[in-house]
C-alpha cells in the first residue's frame, strides 16, 4: 500500500502503482488540507471577486464574469471542450501514472477542489479502471489539456475507459465498481485538466527503464570488453579520482566489479602489445557516466514535478502559517501563475534523450568491433563457418537503422513553442512531444543493448574454457538461460526480443554485483 500525501512520493513509487498495480491511499493529513483549501474557495466565491476559471472564463475569456449558478456548469464545459486529443491511446501503465500523479499534486491542498475529487482518482486507480487517453493533445503549458480532460471525462461518467483489458463506456465501468460519477464544483475541472501530470507520467516511467538501461550499458560493456580481450587498467580508482564526476565515478566501480577475477583478463596480461584499448572500451566511464548524470539530473526535476502543484490559480492563506479556522475565518488569496507551464520537464527529457541516443552510439561502435574480424581478432561474424554462415552480420544494421532513429529523436522537443489561445498562451514547452520522444528513445536504446549482450556472450564462446570477471558470467548465466550459443544460423529476432525483455526489466544488471 503506497500512501501519497502530495510531498513524499518516489518515481520508484509512481512506477510500482502504474506498473505493478500496487494499492493507494491518501493520508490523513494531506486530507485535512484538501478540507482547508475547499473551505478557503468558498470564502471567497462567497465574497464575489473575480477568480480565474471559476466565476471567470478561461485564457483570452478571463475577462468574463460567471454568475454564480452557472459556475458549475463551466467546469463540466471545460471538461467536455478540452477533451479533443486524438491519436493512439496511451497505454495503462501510463494512465495510471497520470491519475497518481494528479491525486498526489491535488492532495497539497492549494486547488480548492474538494476531497472527493482526490478519492475519486484513487477509487479508478484501485478498481484498475483507466480512461482512454489519446496521446496527442498537449503542448506542455497551461496544463497537458487535452490528455487530463480526457481523465476528468471518465471522473464524470462521461468517455471511454479500459478495465480489465475491456474498453467500454466510463460510466458502465464505474457502475461496474460500485463508484459513482463526479459532479464537478466550482474549480474542479480547472484543478484537474491545469497541470503536468501527462508529461511527467510519461516522462518518469521512461526515465526508471533508462536508469535499468543505463545500469545494462556496463554489463553488456564489459561483456564485449571480454570478448575482445580487452583490458580494464582505463577503469581504475585513480584515473577517475582524477577526475571526479560521480557518473563516471559509478560506472567506473560497476565495470571494475563485474570484470573482477576474469581469466580470460589473465590470459593475456602479459605479451600483449596493445596498450590501450579503442575509445569505445577505454571510455565506457566517461560516456555511460555522462548518461548518468543526465539520469540523475531528470530524477531530480521530475520527482520535485512529482510532489508539486501545477494547475493555476493556486488558493492559499495569507502568511506563512495557516491561520483558517474551523468555522471558516483567516485570510485567503488567490494567486495566479504559471507552475503548469512544462519547460523544466521538457528540458530534461530531452537532454534524457540526447543521453539515450550517445549511449546506443557507443554500444553500436562496440558491436561493429565484435563482428568485424579486421579488430575483434574472431571469426567474421562471430560465426564458426564465415561465408556458409553468416552468424550475427545483420544485428549491427538492426543497430544501425535503431541508432539513426534515436539521432532524430534526440533533436529537442523543448526549444520549439507555438502561440496558442489567441496570443494568451503565446510561449509553451512541447512537453507531451519531448515525453512520447523519449518514451520511443528509451525502447529502442533497449533494443541495441540487447543486441550487444547478444553479441558479446557470443564473442566470450570464442574464449572457452576461460571464464570471464564473475560480473560477467553472472549476466552470461541469465544470458544463455533464454539464449542459446549461436552454432547455426538462425532467426535471430526472437533472441533479440527476449533479450531486450532482460534489459527492459534490468534482469541482467545483478543484484549481487558488488560480491563478484
Amino acid at each position: 500500500m503506497i500512501t501519497i500525501d502530495g510531498i513524499g512520493l518516489t518515481l520508484a513509487q509512481v512506477e510500482a502503482v502504474a506498473r505493478g498495480r500496487a494499492p493507494v491511499r491518501l493520508h490523513e493529513g494531506a486530507a485535512e488540507r484538501v478540507r482547508r483549501s475547499r473551505r478557503r474557495l468558498e470564502r471567497l466565491l462567497d465574497a464575489d471577486g473575480p477568480v480565474y476559471g471559476v466565476n471567470t472564463g478561461f485564457g483570452r475569456l478571463a475577462q468574463v464574469r460567471i454568475a454564480r449558478e452557472e459556475q458549475r456548469a463551466l467546469q463540466r464545459n471545460l471538461v467536455r471542450s478540452h477533451s479533443a486529443g486524438t491519436g493512439r491511446p496511451l497505454p495503462a501503465d501510463e494512465v495510471r501514472a497520470i491519475l497518481l500523479l494528479r491525486a498526489n499534486a491535488l492532495a497539497r491542498g492549494q486547488s480548492g477542489c474538494r476531497l472527493v475529487v482526490v478519492e475519486r482518482l484513487l477509487d479508478l486507480l484501485n478498481h484498475a479502471i483507466h480512461p482512454v487517453v489519446p496521446e496527442i493533445g498537449s503542448v506542455g503549458a497551461s496544463g497537458d489539456l487535452a490528455p487530463l480532460a480526457h481523465v476528468a471525462l471518465a471522473l464524470m461518467g462521461e468517455g471511454r475507459a479500459e478495465a480489465g483489458g475491456e474498453v467500454a463506456d466510463a460510466s458502465e465501468l464505474l457502475d461496474r465498481a460500485g463508484i459513482a460519477p463526479l459532479e464537478l464544483a466550482e474549480k474542479e475541472g480547472l484543478a484537474l485538466v491545469n497541470g503536468t501530470q501527462a508529461v511527467t507520467a510519461i516522462g518518469a516511467l521512461a526515465l526508471m527503464r533508462f536508469g535499468r538501461a543505463l545500469d545494462t550499458a556496463d554489463v553488456a560493456g564489459a561483456t564485449t570488453l571480454e570478448g575482445l580481450r580487452g583490458t580494464p587498467e582505463a577503469f581504475r580508482d585513480e584515473i577517475h579520482a582524477a577526475r571526479p564526476h560521480p557518473g563516471q565515478i559509478e560506472s567506473a566501480r560497476r565495470l571494475r566489479a563485474l570484470l573482477a577475477g576474469s581469466e580470460i583478463r589473465e590470459s593475456h596480461r602479459t605479451g600483449d602489445a596493445r596498450v590501450q584499448d579503442a575509445y569505445s572500451l577505454r571510455c565506457m566511464p566517461q560516456v555511460h557516466g555522462a548518461a548518468r548524470e543526465a539520469h540523475a539530473y531528470a530524477e531530480r526535476i521530475l520527482t520535485t514535478e512529482a510532489n508539486s502543484t501545477t494547475d493555476n490559480p493556486l488558493v492559499v492563506p495569507v502568511g506563512e502559517d495557516d491561520p483558517l479556522s474551523e468555522d471558516g475565518s483567516g485570510a485567503v488569496r488567490v494567486l495566479s501563475g504559471g507552475n503548469f507551464h512544462a519547460q523544466i520537464v521538457a528540458q530534461s527529457l530531452d537532454l534524457v534523450a540526447i543521453a539515450a541516443a550517445d549511449l546506443a552510439s557507443i554500444s553500436e561502435r562496440r558491436i561493429d568491433r565484435l563482428l568485424n574480424p579486421d579488430l575483434s581478432g574472431l571469426p567474421a561474424f562471430l560465426t564458426t563457418e564465415p561465408g556458409a554462415r553468416s552468424g550475427l552480420m545483420i544485428t549491427q544494421v538492426v543497430v544501425a537503422d535503431a541508432l539513426a532513429e534515436m539521432r532524430v529523436l534526440a533533436s529537442p522537443a523543448s526549444v520549439d513553442s507555438v502561440s496558442t489561445s489567441a496570443s494568451q498562451e503565446d510561449h509553451v514547452s512541447m512537453g507531451m512531444a519531448a515525453a512520447r520522444k523519449v518514451r520511443r528513445s528509451i525502447s529502442l536504446l533497449e533494443t541495441v543493448l540487447a543486441v550487444e549482450l547478444l553479441c558479446g556472450a557470443q564473442a566470450v564462446e570464442f574464449h572457452r574454457p576461460m571464464r570471464a570477471g564473475a560480473g560477467v558470467e553472472r549476466a552470461l548465466r541469465a544470458v544463455r538461460a533464454e539464449v542459446p550459443p549461436l552454432v547455426e544460423d538462425r532467426v535471430l529476432s526472437d533472441d533479440i526480443a527476449v533479450l531486450t525483455r532482460l534489459v527492459r526489466t534490468g534482469a541482467l544488471t545483478g543484484s549481487g554485483l558488488d560480491d563478484s
